[in-house]
């Protein structure tokens, strides 16, 4: 697994700067005419950037998505050092997650409830390339996302509601050009990163890394499909997905878009968003040919993308289907029995709280024959020193 994801990494990121590389000459004759007369029609060489990179902010929103909150905020992007052809920048968001939509859980089962603040801050450098008609980048950053959860979509009950904190860290490669443009990025959990969310369900952030491929039909009309990879929830979520998203620049600084999803984990789910900037001209400038309006030019002050952390959540049977069947620790686990005795366990959430440690701890706790002092669980001892029970039919939870 472990394998598989610095693979996928690794062709994602030089799959973004082996096509950012290419001319596309044999594809499209006229890209590259039409890339030199743009630097010279406008005068883009001319430009400073020095007076052409500013600081801009403004207000984000998004409905939610596949394991992303509805959410609203601030951002904006500061350039912190500005050369000839670069620019080394701040951008950073504060966004307020809010509930779900009625009974439709954004992370698959528990809905996300209350009001919680998530933050997202990228390091990055941007470079144009020598006649100015390609933007190249590089950025890494961290994302937090407390998570508050209330009740199910899927009609079970359910008790101990919490609120939980995951966080990540993040990297990106961009590549862009007036008509062309490409995204590779990883965003990898760090700290804690499953958690109980309730007496049923466990949730965790989800490692994805995934490449972007956008075109501009006009100036201001921009288009894109991804192919992202994601693991985590204790494997229940992993695999591969597609991502489609349309983008319009509707006024000077003020961009709407919308997102279609597919993996097996999240199934099919749209979302869209809404931003603006001040401080930003836009591309409708771009598409009155003015001097320094490119989408080129406009990228190198743009927001990062793909800064959500994305969580899922599943049943603890679901969990208990991981461990391989037959096993040692999933018979211990199935029955929860540590020990040489039988017992059994006080309510579902005691045996919730065990089936975590089972899990989480593996082997040292459940497979190699050591007996818990009750830290997770209260179940009955027996005279053998060892205690559990048979795990609670789910009709009883």
């Amino acid at each position: 697994m472990q394998y598989f994801k610095r693979l996928s990494l690794s062709l994602a990121s030089t799959a973004a700067l082996t096509l950012a590389s290419i001319p596309f000459g044999a594809a499209r004759a006229d890209d590259t005419k039409v890339a030199q007369g743009t630097a010279a029609d406008l005068g883009v060489m001319s430009i400073s950037l020095k007076d052409a990179i500013k600081p801009n902010f403004g207000f984000q929103g998004a409905l939610q998505g596949a394991g992303t909150p509805n959410q609203a905020g601030i951002g904006g992007f500061l350039p912190l050092v500005t050369g000839d052809n670069s620019v080394f920048f701040l951008d950073a968001q504060a966004n307020a997650n809010f509930a779900d939509f009625n009974n439709y859980s954004s992370i698959i089962n528990t809905t996300v409830a209350g009001t919680t603040i998530s933050t997202s801050s990228r390091l990055g450098y941007r470079w144009l390339n020598s006649d100015r008609s390609w933007m190249f980048g590089v950025n890494a950053g961290y994302d937090s996302r407390p998570m508050a959860t209330g009740g199910t979509d899927t009609g079970v009950n359910v008790s101990n509601s919490s609120t939980v904190f995951y966080q990540q860290v993040a990297a990106g490669l961009e590549a862009v050009s007036n008509t062309w443009n490409f995204n590779a990025y990883a965003l990898v959990p760090v700290g804690t990163k499953e958690y109980r969310l309730n007496s049923n369900y466990f949730g965790g952030a989800l490692d994805t890394y995934g490449l972007d491929v956008g075109y501009s039909i006009t100036p201001d009309f921009k288009a894109s499909v991804g192919y992202y990879y994601q693991d985590g929830d204790f494997n229940t979520a992993d695999g591969s997905g597609v991502l489609g998203r349309l983008a319009y620049n509707i006024s000077n600084g003020l961009t709407a878009g919308v997102n279609l999803s597919y993996d097996q984990a999240y199934e099919t789910r749209f979302s869209a968003d809404l931003k603006y900037r001040f401080g930003v001209n836009g591309n409708k400038i771009a598409s009155e040919k003015k001097a320094g309006q490119t989408p080129v030019m406009q990228a190198l002050t743009d927001s990062v993308k793909h800064r959500d952390v994305k969580i899922h959540d599943a049943f603890w049977e679901e969990i208990l289907g991981i461990i391989a069947p037959g096993s040692v620790i999933a018979m211990q686990v199935l029955n929860g029995v540590v020990g040489t005795g039988v017992g059994s366990f006080v309510n579902a959430v005691d045996a919730a709280e065990y089936l975590m440690a089972c899990v989480v701890m593996g082997p040292l706790l459940c497979n190699g024959g050591v007996r818990i002092a009750d830290p997770f669980a209260v179940g009955n001892r027996n005279p053998n020193g060892g205690w559990g029970g048979r795990l609670p039919d789910p009709g009883g939870l």
